[in-house]
């Protein structure tokens, strides 16, 4: 199932599942068949199967058609706001020594994963500008990473049984500005508002068998500035979250931003970088396109 949140003209954002280019909403569907869903993404995370199975049940109800909007008719939010994201840094074999050649990271392959976080506030959903603001930095970069969404609260978990916990899958953009690590910290680089593009939708994770066979793509302007496939993960999802929850209790909604491959825009001779008036679009196959405008912000 494809989930997404979503308004209208009155503006209030409430739960959808998307249909080809059609969008049914859950909520005027609810009220009038007299079913008990969940109205928002956070909720129905929350309750678990039983949520999700009272709302494929509903969906697949007679009048579910009678409530279906042109998804072009409507706007796309951010899926949700996670309680935490997780970033992850050089999982990608190639990124690994870009990242050594550019960005003065170690050139050898991580033995662990390399975690580090983003805020809730760093969230923007497709379409919402990424604010470039030259007061703070000259280097934002892109990176296009499957978003992993938790489903259940998860605490040392085996990776054996690592993907029962995942609600679903999505797209993050992991924007950073590449001049702001501060003693080797990427908080601040990677943290900032509107550094964590995120959307358009979740696919959920029995609609979604293999996430370690997706292509992904990221493009400026149109132009294609990094190409790769989720296979070539240094550390796998499961791997990713056995470690993680070996010392860090992941929640429902949480999300665990899976890492980047090559083509980021401090590889490129000479350096490229976001200004105002680029549109960054990032694609991952199954899930589809997060794109995002930049604006000056300062």
């Amino acid at each position: 199932m494809i989930l997404l949140t979503f308004s209208t003209r009155d503006n209030t954002p409430r739960l959808g599942v998307q249909r080809d280019d059609t969008v049914i909403d859950v909520t005027a569907l609810a009220r009038s068949t007299g079913a008990e869903v969940p109205v928002d993404l956070s909720t129905l995370i929350n309750q678990g199967s039983a949520g999700l199975a009272a709302l494929t049940a509903l969906v697949a109800s007679d009048q579910a058609p009678q409530f279906s909007l042109p998804i072009a008719d409507v706007t796309v939010h951010a899926p949700l706001r996670p309680g935490k994201i997780i970033g992850v840094g050089l999982n990608y074999t190639e990124h690994v020594a870009e990242s050594a050649r550019t960005l003065d990271t170690d050139k050898d392959l991580p033995q662990r994963p390399v975690l580090f976080s983003k805020p809730g506030t760093a969230v923007v959903g497709p379409g919402e500008p990424i604010r470039h603001n030259a007061n703070l930095t000259n280097q934002l970069d892109w990176e296009c990473e499957v978003a992993v969404v938790i489903g259940r609260t998860a605490k040392n978990v085996s990776a054996a049984d690592a993907l029962d916990y995942v609600f679903g899958y999505s797209i993050i953009n992991d924007i950073s500005a590449r001049d702001q690590r501060r003693g080797g910290q990427w908080f601040f680089s990677k943290g900032q508002d509107s550094y964590a593009p995120f959307g358009p939708v979740i696919r959920t994770a029995d609609d979604l068998t293999d996430p370690h066979g997706l292509d992904l793509s990221l493009r400026v302007n149109g132009e294609v500035k990094q190409k790769s496939n989720s296979r070539y993960m240094l550390f796998k999802i499961p791997e990713l979250i056995e470690d993680i929850t070996s010392g860090m209790t992941l929640e429902p909604g949480d999300v665990i931003a899976t890492g980047s491959p090559a083509g980021v825009g401090a590889s490129f001779v000479p350096q490229q970088f976001l200004t105002p008036g680029d549109v960054v679009e990032c694609t991952v196959e199954s899930i589809g396109t997060l794109s995002n405008p930049v604006i000056d912000a300062r």
